[in-house]
């Protein structure tokens, strides 16, 4: 019975020290290039704008962007594509001015990696 408590205990330990699965592998800068990923959080989908505790600190850029990003409507499916939403965001963002997780310029069509 102790052995088997013990083994339990163990594997309880085990999982609860592993990280949570990331989309794709990151490179050195956190950058996930063939998931369009930054440390695990997508950089497409639905975005949601905080002024507080957000995955992801954006800086906007004219030149020299991380990401193109194009704001859509509907289906962001495409790396750098965001809808804004106020609710169930598939990733939250704070725009800063300083210290930017990721720097990204909007434009009107080819979004992704410059």
């Amino acid at each position: 019975m102790t052995r088997r408590l013990s083994a339990f205990c163990a594997i309880i330990a085990a999982s609860s020290l592993t990280a949570p699965p990331v989309l794709g592998k990151a490179d050195d800068d956190g950058f996930g290039r063939d998931a369009c990923t930054w440390n695990g959080y997508p950089l497409y989908g639905d975005v949601e704008i905080v002024d507080s505790f957000p995955d992801i600190k954006v800086e906007i850029v004219n030149s020299f962007p991380d990401l193109k990003v194009e704001l859509v409507d509907s289906f962001p499916d495409d790396c750098g594509q965001w809808k804004i939403v106020d609710s169930f965001p598939d990733v939250k963002v704070q725009y800063v001015t300083s210290f930017p997780d990721v720097k990204v310029q909007f434009v009107d069509s080819f979004p992704g990696w410059p």
